[in-house]
């Protein structure tokens, strides 16, 4: 978290940057990580923005003190597709289902391949999706499946 403060007059004694080392005279400081810093001093390790002007928010990560865009590019937090098992990039749309995330163009039914959109009704059996009309029989669930967990019918949000 990154905290602006305006600097006191008389009564405020003087800080020390964390980045640079000198004396913070400036009327305005950032407080980050526990730590007092000249605003242009706190920077992403990675492109080098001035973090007090991107927002209020910094990551720390093995040394690194590192924007939320690069953060993500460099340790993610989106995971990986539970269809292709690809990465998804944290500002792709996803589809879910039962906790599971999928690329947009990966939810799709596994009979007929088409895609799932938002208001489509859909099956989920055995960590697979099925289209309404797809949904395989109750036999071949039975033989199939072998006694795992058969999930209600559901409708994409």
């Amino acid at each position: 978290m990154v905290n602006s403060q305006a600097v006191g007059g008389s009564g405020c004694a003087s800080r020390a940057c964390a980045g640079c080392g000198g004396r913070i005279s400036d009327r305005f400081l950032l407080f980050s990580m526990e730590r007092y810093w000249h605003t242009r001093c706190l920077k992403c390790s990675c492109c080098q923005a001035q973090l007090g002007d991107i927002g209020t928010t910094c990551y720390s990560k093995g040394g690194m003190i590192l924007c939320r865009s690069d953060y993500i590019r460099l340790f993610g937090h989106a995971g990986a597709c539970s269809a292709c098992g690809q990465s998804i990039p944290p500002s792709e749309m996803v589809m879910r289902a039962q906790g599971n995330v999928y690329h947009l163009k990966c939810f799709s039914c596994a009979t007929c391949r088409n895609r799932l959109v938002p208001g489509d009704r859909f099956h989920y059996v055995n960590g697979t999706i099925f289209c309404e009309h797809d949904r395989p029989s109750a036999p071949l669930l039975g033989a199939h499946l072998q006694g795992n967990p058969v999930l209600p019918d559901q409708k994409v949000c």
